[in-house]
């Protein structure tokens, strides 16, 4: 199996984020990273600070900062006469915006940057690499190694110095001399490989349901903090490093929402007073991954879902399947949301629910159990999505075993994988899992 080089990937990840995140003026890089520290996990509070709060907190940083450096060194940090000094110095060079999501593109980048270098940084050399395949062909990016070139093949790629060289052995162990131009025979020929660049199209599905606030060790993170942080470094993943793949992010609960990127980090679960939002409705994220994944032209499609709980909802499509959930269940609660609803969550989470992929929503929690007509909705859903040649996988953090036979079931129905992970280790999973299933070597025969 060929290897990354995983210090090299590292130190160029580094190297690359000093050059880009330099400021020109007032706070020195080192007050820069603890600040957009500061605001990574402000971010991703429950509920996050407003720019009036936050400017409390990082002056509060300054300080802390300030008592660390020199008095020399604290000259150069905006002092804090005006109250918003840091709030404004970090707008103005890109890094917060005046909006309820404060956070601007640049820090989004410069917090995500962090968050990837920490967690490549734990990664051991061999952790992850390119999958060795039998197949033999021509691919996008043009390797070191060389094989026997074969008949058919592209003359470009023809390593002329080593086919030369093996010409000139040929003729010396032959005790032939050297006369030009040169009696070259085909089996001289090598040619270099090549590897083959997979495009890949991958949606995450958030849970965002209720319980997804919930934490289970004594780090304090919640799934939910876990869950931001992993799909955080994910995206940066992306973006820096294969451009040329798409990653996607939905949030679903009862229903679900294509989540814009840079939200990642202001995500929140649905609760009580949500009305009904706070369900768990696996079919609503299959069906919208399945949309957004028949859009693009990629090689590898995959769903990615990441939940804690059973699913506890589906959508009923038409009459008839209302009618045949009545027959057995003359009480059974069915949801659409209402306007002003829409309008609260559009306003309050930035999020605009998807009402184009079901009409109404069935509800039914069962402990530890899934109804059978909502198990029924969720597994013919997700087959739709493998007919269509869009892989599913799932990531469960919960320690409840009945969640984890249940998703196993699904997934072995699906031909897909489960992955039960503590959520500490999430961000980790979740980076391997994605270079691993990115690219693959087209190797030679030899």
């Amino acid at each position: 199996m060929l290897q990354h080089n995983l210090k090299n990937f590292v130190y160029q990840s580094s190297t690359e984020e000093k050059q880009n995140k330099t400021p020109k003026e007032g706070l020195d890089q080192n007050t820069i990273e603890k600040l957009m520290q500061s605001l990574a996990k402000q971010s991703m509070r429950e509920k996050a600070p407003s720019l009036e709060e936050l400017e409390s907190i990082l002056q509060g940083e300054i300080k802390e900062s300030s008592t660390e450096q020199t008095q020399t060194e604290s000259d150069s940090v905006p002092q804090s006469d005006d109250t918003k000094s840091i709030t404004k110095y970090l707008m103005e060079h890109g890094y917060l915006k005046d909006e309820k999501n404060w956070l601007a593109k640049k820090g989004f980048f410069a917090i995500g940057n962090q968050i990837l270098r920490d967690l490549l940084n734990q990664l051991k050399p061999g952790e992850f690499g390119l999958h060795e395949t039998k197949s033999i062909g021509v691919g996008t990016t043009i390797l070191d190694t060389t094989k026997k070139f074969e008949l058919g093949g592209d003359l470009k790629l023809l390593n002329v110095s080593s086919s030369l060289l093996n010409t000139i052995q040929r003729l010396s162990k032959q005790a032939k001399s050297l006369e030009f131009p040169l009696d070259l025979d085909v089996d001289d020929y090598e040619e270099y490989e090549t590897t083959e660049d997979v495009s890949a199209a991958i949606v995450y599905c958030i849970d965002l349901s209720s319980t997804m606030k919930s934490s289970l060790d004594s780090s304090g993170m919640s799934r939910i903090e876990a869950a931001k942080r992993a799909l955080w470094s994910l995206y940066v993943l992306n973006n820096r490093f294969f451009p040329n793949d798409s990653i996607s992010i939905v949030g679903f609960a009862s229903m679900a929402s294509l989540i814009d990127p840079l939200d990642i980090p202001f995500l929140k679960t649905y609760d009580a007073n949500d009305e009904f939002l706070h369900y768990t409705n696996y079919q609503a994220a299959f069906r919208l991954a399945k949309k957004i994944l028949q859009r693009t032209s990629a090689k590898n499609k995959r769903i990615v879902m990441i939940t804690d709980g059973q699913p506890s909802a589906c959508f009923v499509d038409n009459d008839s399947q209302k009618e045949s959930i009545l027959s057995e269940k003359p009480y059974s609660n069915f949801y659409v949301p209402n306007d002003s609803l829409l309008s609260k969550i559009r306003s309050e989470r930035n999020l605009k629910i998807d009402q184009n992929l079901g009409t109404q929503v069935y509800l039914c929690y069962r402990y530890k159990k899934v109804d059978p007509k909502v198990d029924e909705r969720t597994v013919s859903e997700a087959k739709k999505c493998i007919r269509e040649n869009i892989q599913i996988d799932s990531i469960v953090v919960s320690e409840e075993m009945e969640l984890l036979e249940y998703v196993q079931q699904m997934e072995k129905a699906l031909q897909g994988k489960t992955y039960h992970i503590n959520q500490n280790n999430m961000d980790r999973v979740l980076v391997i899992d994605y270079l691993y299933n990115t690219k693959k070597i087209l190797g030679s025969k030899n």
